[in-house]
């Protein structure tokens, strides 16, 4: 039985596109991994069965470009990719499914409490989770005095650490909140930052958690990590999978752990984490188990069956390609 998966963004997602191929085969199906992106010069578009460049998930032309793809080529789920379009798949999802497309995408609450930073404050506030302080420029510079500096200022709409800065002084943030008016305010959390991948199934269960330390960070995302059994981490997952508002699919938390085993949230992302990987070697191997409730099989997913311990230290490698190969005619 063939099943056919479509990476949209696919961009360089080429070890999260392994870890698909691997658990197909290991799921004893023949199948295909389709890729998608706005742009031909997306590396992982060269990774993949088949590839199609679309329009930005902006233009009103994607989803329709998007199901009629899927339509034509038997695509049984999407994987998103990217903060951008998680908005726009979580809106539509339901009509993917009347089409028996599963997109891999929480409801549009749940996207939007974590695309927007004041929201996701909000929420970890309301529902007694732990979390550093947080204010908007004019709250801080009313009173300076009573925030401890350097604090940490972020785009409230931002992802992938771009636009993150390290605020000095009271001068300085008015300087910076003058060229990013959407801006939000942290105090610096203390301690080891952690990711937490873990998978929420589709009756709202977190089935696993798996946090990693934070090593070493590129670009906002992990470089070097290892996998580490932190009890209140994967406790503190599940909570946060208990609140949100029909969540389902792969997710990451990011948190502090600090002196006396003080946890601190910062933010939840809807989708597969760049660090994924990671929890996939480790033995959580949340593709095989997505595809296993998609397929009806009976689940193999464990919470805690997975290795401690594991270290992941990335390096940078490439496709090469002759001019006629990415430059000619794409579907």
């Amino acid at each position: 039985m063939q099943q056919v998966v479509l990476f949209s963004s696919v961009g360089r997602r080429a070890q999260l596109i392994d870890c698909f191929r691997e658990s197909l085969h290991d799921l004893g199906f023949s199948g295909r991994i389709l890729g998608m992106d706005c742009s031909k010069t997306a590396p992982a578009a060269y990774l993949v069965d088949e590839f199609f460049q679309v329009p930005r998930c902006t233009d009103p032309e994607f989803v329709p470009r998007v199901l009629d793809l899927c339509l034509q080529r038997g695509v049984r789920l999407v994987v998103p990719t990217i903060d951008t379009e998680l908005a726009v798949y979580a809106a539509c999802r339901e009509k993917f499914a009347r089409a028996g497309i599963t997109v891999l995408v929480s409801s549009p609450e749940t996207v939007d409490i974590c695309a927007d930073k004041i929201r996701t404050h909000r929420w970890f506030v309301q529902n007694g989770l732990p979390t550093v302080r947080q204010a908007i420029p004019s709250e801080v510079l009313q009173d300076p005095g009573a925030w401890q500096f350097p604090l940490i200022a972020k785009p409230r709409w931002g992802s992938a650490s771009a636009g993150v800065v390290q605020v000095h002084s009271a001068e300085m943030l008015l300087a910076i909140w003058r060229e990013c008016p959407d801006l939000i305010i942290q105090e610096l959390a203390i301690g080891q930052e952690h990711t937490v991948n873990l998978l929420v199934d589709r009756s709202g269960q977190c089935v696993c958690a798996v946090p990693h330390l934070r090593m070493e960070v590129r670009a906002g995302e992990v470089s070097k990590g290892t996998t580490v059994k932190h009890a209140g981490l994967m406790d503190l997952a599940r909570r946060v999978v208990q609140h949100l508002p029909d969540a389902y699919g792969p997710m990451n938390i990011q948190a502090f752990v600090g002196p006396n085993d003080r946890m601190m949230l910062i933010e939840i992302n809807p989708r597969f984490g760049g660090g994924f990987p990671l929890a996939f070697r480790a033995g959580a191997r949340f593709p095989r188990w997505i595809l296993e409730e998609l397929l009806g099989i009976a689940p193999s997913s464990s919470f805690t069956n997975w290795q401690e311990g594991l270290a992941m230290f990335r390096y940078d490698t490439a496709v090469f390609l002759p001019h006629e190969a990415w430059n000619g005619k794409l579907a």
